[in-house]
């Protein structure tokens, strides 16, 4: 299939991270060749604006989902934020690209999925398995944790000097979103070298919370402690503070899973696909901070 003939679409590319993909697969693609998927139709005037072709559908609607993959060649699963619906939505997609005759799917999955100790890698492994089982062509995108997932805690620990979690001593290797969203994108438009390929994604420079505490009070000017706390406790004083109960249990279990080194990699894929290091934590805090 030339270059030329290739049409890549983005599902849920008004989110964080599908927007950051679009953006860079336009620098690698023309933007002629590029589809946003979004839901609503108002979601779509960012990307518009960038010159790609806007499609509207919905995981959970499969006909719009037929409807937007018409002519479509590449896509880019972007896993649904529902958490305990995603592998139904998933398999709409997956139907849809089947259906349409898609020639190669990625998808972004977690960190070692198929080994995983996060209570959330069982609908992204029933994904992968799904996948599989439909025959199109493949790249999993096993992203480790958002560096940004930890912006939520400088609020609190600059309040309290304190980072809580039930991490212990477990590494963490985040990277950005933006990182992540590259990566993507540079799969997504040299397919043909990663054909059925199963990527383990991290950034290149773990850390505990002990070190994300100590780079917050660093860049804060005052001291920040880690502060442990049993699962249980964790996850009621996440539901004390106002997450949903559902939200905060996932949390809890994702921080025990992190202290079994579920989100500890240090392969250094993510910044062997990108071609240059991963973005460091105290970058991502010291944006966040204004620093």
């Amino acid at each position: 299939m030339s270059h030329d003939a290739k049409t890549y679409l983005v599902t849920g590319a008004n989110g964080q991270l599908g927007l950051l993909a679009v953006q860079s697969l336009i620098e690698k693609v023309p933007a002629a060749q590029v589809i946003a998927l979004v839901r609503k139709p108002e979601a779509g005037a960012d990307l518009a604006a960038l010159g790609v072709t806007v499609r509207i559908g919905s995981y959970d609607d499969p006909a719009s989902l037929d409807a937007a993959f018409v002519g479509v060649t590449h896509v880019l699963l972007i896993s649904s934020s529902e958490v305990g619906q995603r592998l139904a939505q998933h398999e709409n997609v997956i139907a849809a690209a089947k259906k349409a005759g898609v020639a190669f799917l990625a998808y972004t999955s977690i960190l070692r999925a198929d080994t995983s100790p996060l209570g959330l890698a069982v609908e992204h492994l029933a994904t992968e398995k799904a996948i599989v089982a439909s025959g199109i062509p493949y790249a999993f995108l096993r992203n480790s944790w958002y560096l940004e997932n930890y912006l939520g805690s400088i609020g609190p620990a600059l309040e309290h000097g304190a980072v809580a979690g039930s991490v212990g001593e477990g590494r963490i290797s985040a990277a950005s979103r933006a990182d992540y969203a590259e990566a993507a994108a540079v799969v997504l438009a040299n397919s043909d070298a990663y054909v059925n390929a199963v990527l383990e994604l991290a950034g290149d420079d773990a850390f505990t919370l002990t070190d994300l505490a100590a780079a917050i009070g660093e860049l804060a000017g005052k001291p920040v402690v880690y502060a442990y706390m049993p699962e249980d406790a964790y996850k009621a004083m996440l539901v004390q503070v106002g997450l949903p109960e559902g939200f905060a249990g996932l949390l809890a279990d994702s921080d025990v899973g992190a202290s079994k080194g579920g989100l500890f990699e240090d392969g250094k894929t993510l910044s062997r696909i990108i071609g240059r290091p991963t973005t460091p934590l105290k970058t991502v805090l010291a944006g966040a901070m204004g620093k």
